[in-house]
């Protein structure tokens, strides 16, 4: 029970993770035409967003724990520990590359000396996000979707099932 909550969670967490990431790579190509004026209007629409920090924190808790439970079942450790350095990968992009242009901007509220410079850099630093948080998704859900329960107990028990009947069919 245990292992579908932590899945559950790490899962649900991902895909809200997904939420923010995805809209800003949507959104990229209508955004990145806009004149210096309109781009600082449009911006001021993520007044708030900086609470899906509470997610991204949870996303990461509970796949590094996914991957922790999963240990003794290879490909499910694999695709799951994936999935966390994939997610920890979106916060080494937003902290080197977002993060400091919104800082230089005051969170776009005054325009950047080299305007074109801070908003590439923003935007895709942005989409590159968005492409890794759904490749941390699906690897979420395959690690899920295919987990063996029995490598699981076999592990803990040090012992492998073998088939000790006496039967041939």
């Amino acid at each position: 029970m245990r292992m579908k909550v932590v899945q559950f969670i790490a899962i649900i967490t991902t895909a809200l993770y997904l939420v923010p990431t995805g809209a800003h790579l949507f959104e990229l190509p209508n955004k990145i035409a806009l004149s210096p004026t309109e781009y600082l209007t449009v911006q001021k629409i993520y007044a708030g967003w900086s609470l899906f920090g509470i997610v991204i924190g949870i996303a990461l808790l509970a796949t590094l724990t996914h991957t922790l439970l999963l240990r003794a079942d290879r490909t499910s450790f694999a695709l799951s520990f994936g999935a966390f350095v994939t997610l920890v990968a979106t916060q080494g992009l937003f902290w080197a590359f977002t993060y400091p242009v919104n800082a230089a901007t005051g969170f776009w509220t005054v325009p950047p000396e080299s305007f074109e410079v801070a908003r590439w850099q923003w935007e895709y630093s942005h989409a590159a996000s968005a492409v890794l948080t759904f490749a941390a998704f699906v690897a979420i859900v395959l690690a899920a979707l295919i987990h063996n329960p029995s490598a699981e107990r076999s592990s803990v028990t040090g012992v492998r099932r073998i088939d000790l009947s006496l039967s041939r069919e």
